[in-house]
């Protein structure tokens, strides 16, 4: 239960700061409505998924006891690092203010044809971000370590899958509501900082780990 606190944590806090796949579904929402912004919502988890499988698989054609497996462990809470410093450098400046400044006058687009275009949309731009396959396999990595097994392995799978689409869900209906949005817009600096906290902690503990073998 703890180690999955752990994963289930860092899993969520990596989601709660704006990247590429935040900002096509905030500006999909704001511009054709969250039932539109949905299909993106699919089309970024879809793309996660297929990440989170080739994670896996690579992990488990390691030795958890050799060089080349621990060189990822160690790659991976450097990683880790790497996004928590981001988090805090960059909090508040991601833009979603403007996005939000200029959602006027735009026109919707709706109907499946719409739908369609948006995950597709989605599914390129989760696929093409290299900083997806990093964090999954910095994940696999440490759950690879603790000799998770091929069913434990599938529920940790499922539920970043699951968690990636109902979190981006509730993004795109949230978005929509303009009260939200701005207490949103609020706090995210925040949220940012203290998310980019929890993973330069992780990183430490992942890396400590590795060394201390």
């Amino acid at each position: 239960m703890e180690q999955f606190l752990i994963v289930a944590a860092a899993h969520f806090l990596a989601l709660l700061s704006p990247g590429p796949d935040f900002f096509l579904i905030a500006r999909t929402s704001l511009s054709a409505g969250w039932r539109t912004a949905s299909g993106a919502c699919l089309g970024i988890a879809l793309a996660n998924g297929v990440f989170i499988v080739a994670a896996f698989a690579g992990t488990a054609a390691l030795r958890p006891d050799g060089i080349l497996f621990a060189v990822l462990q160690l790659a991976g809470g450097v990683y880790l690092f790497y996004l928590g410093l981001l988090f805090i450098r960059h909090a508040g400046h991601g833009g979603l203010q403007v996005m939000v400044a200029g959602r006027a006058g735009q026109k919707p687009a709706h109907g499946f044809r719409a739908w369609c275009r948006a995950a597709g949309m989605g599914f390129l731009s989760g696929i093409l971000n290299p900083k997806n396959g990093l964090f999954y396999a910095s994940l696999a990595a440490m759950l690879t370590a603790s000799h998770v097994r091929l069913s434990g392995q599938l529920f940790y799978g499922s539920w970043m899958f699951s968690v990636v689409l109902l979190w981006d869900l509730l993004v795109a209906v949230l978005i929509g509501n303009s009260a939200l949005l701005v207490r949103f817009v609020r706090a995210l600096p925040w949220l940012e900082r203290v998310s980019g906290v929890v993973l330069i902690l992780l990183a430490f503990g992942v890396i400590a780990a590795v060394l201390s073998r």
